[in-house]
């Protein structure tokens, strides 16, 4: 038998993208199910944008790019980092990259056998994989509707050890949607610069947000030389098929990463960084109208779920995420497919880590009417399924 490596080995499947093709399968086989597990924006991109790769490709812009991108995105970015984040880049401190693929190798470039990671939890679920790739250890922070799902300093403080060496933020938050405030955000500055950690800031829902201000850790006096700020066009710009964002550093911080850069994707496909540099440049309308359409779908299902009796959602302030939690004496995964039988797919919240059990994931990137009869079908579910509550809700009651 072929063996594989036991990195390979130990990877878990994607939670959301697990539960997105079981229900890929289901509606081949001509199952009508109304699916919120998969992360995307449901918009098609806009129009300019696409024009700009059409006009790319016509124009036979179709070769190699230098490995760190095109000048003129770089410059784009640099140039909308420092004026929307107050990050203090120039476009020799911008690499074009997937913005996974950022992530990825910024925790391959910081964390050596051992070294140790401090993420929230729940989270993403690709932080513990790409951690586990690199033989690091994550350390989770538990965030929770108490805390209003923010990664709070005098948590981290708790975690601390000798071994560790990076802090992981996701603001706006998947799955969470919670929001990091600017004081948050100092506070944890202050642990990273007292300790000598380097920090991977993912802000790749940065414009996907409701209430409050979106803050950048990078933008902190201090914090440019030891924080790599990660973002992309796949959300706020519904470009998920396109597979371009950017990381911005240091050029200290960035060399490693341009290294594995070169002798891993090479560049970014050259006509879509065409698209990228017309959507940073391009009208903004379109998303401005995309993220008015989020915050009505939000307040809609956030209403709907609260109306669901075992049933209990704070008001998510960023992302396209519900994480309600529940009251029934049901794991979330057997639950998830529970449900999935009844119609609706969704993502278990242990796909997100141990403090995500007891808890649902939504993506509310579908329409109004979707949500409307998605949200039907959970609450005839839930009425048919007759689950026991778990005891310590019934203590709370």
């Amino acid at each position: 038998m072929v063996s594989f490596a036991q990195r390979v080995e130990r990877m878990r499947e994607s939670g959301t993208l697990g539960m997105a093709n079981k229900a890929d399968d289901l509606i081949e086989e001509g199952k009508d199910i109304i699916s919120f597990s998969m992360g995307e924006p449901d918009f098609t991109t806009p129009q300019h944008i696409i024009d700009a790769a059409k006009r790319a490709l016509d124009e036979g812009f179709t070769h190699y790019t230098a490995s760190n991108g095109i000048k003129c995105l770089r410059e784009a970015i640099a140039k909308k980092c420092r004026e929307e984040n107050g990050i203090p880049a120039t476009c020799n401190e911008v690499m074009v990259t997937i913005a996974k693929h950022a992530i990825s190798i910024a925790i391959l470039s910081s964390v050596d056998i051992g070294e140790e990671v401090i993420i929230p939890n729940p989270c993403w679920t690709s932080y513990h994989a790409l951690i586990n790739i690199a033989k690091g250890r994550p350390v989770s922070v538990e965030v929770n509707r108490d805390n209003d799902f923010r990664m709070k300093p005098e948590d981290i403080m708790e975690k601390l050890s000798l071994k560790s060496r990076v802090i992981i933020l996701n603001s706006p938050s998947n799955p969470t949607g919670g929001v990091a405030t600017k004081q948050d955000l100092k506070g944890i500055a202050e642990i990273a610069m007292d300790h000598n950690l380097t920090v991977i800031s993912d802000e790749i829902y940065e414009k996907v947000i409701y209430e409050g201000k979106h803050h950048s850790i990078a933008a902190i006096d201090g914090m440019f030389d030891r924080t790599y700020t990660i973002n992309g066009f796949s959300k706020a710009y519904a470009m998920t098929g396109w597979r371009v964002g950017w990381v911005t550093a240091s050029k200290e911080l960035l060399r490693p990463l341009e290294r594995i850069q070169q002798h891993s994707i090479t560049c970014v496909t050259s006509f879509v960084q065409k698209a990228a540099l017309e959507a940073l440049v391009g009208p903004m309308e379109p998303i401005h109208e995309f993220v008015r359409i989020f915050k009505k779908r939000r307040d809609l299902i956030v209403k709907e779920l609260n109306r669901i009796e075992g049933f209990h959602i704070n008001k998510p302030k960023g992302a396209f995420y519900a994480f309600p939690a529940y009251d029934y004496d049901i794991a979330s995964l057997p639950f998830a497919m529970k449900l999935l039988d009844h119609g609706i797919a969704l993502t278990p919240g242990s796909a997100f880590g141990r403090f995500g059990e007891h808890h649902l994931r939504l993506s509310y990137a579908a329409s109004m009417e979707k949500i409307k009869e998605g949200i039907c079908r959970l609450k005839k579910a839930v009425e048919e399924l007759d689950l026991p509550l778990r005891k310590e809700s019934e203590n709370n009651k």
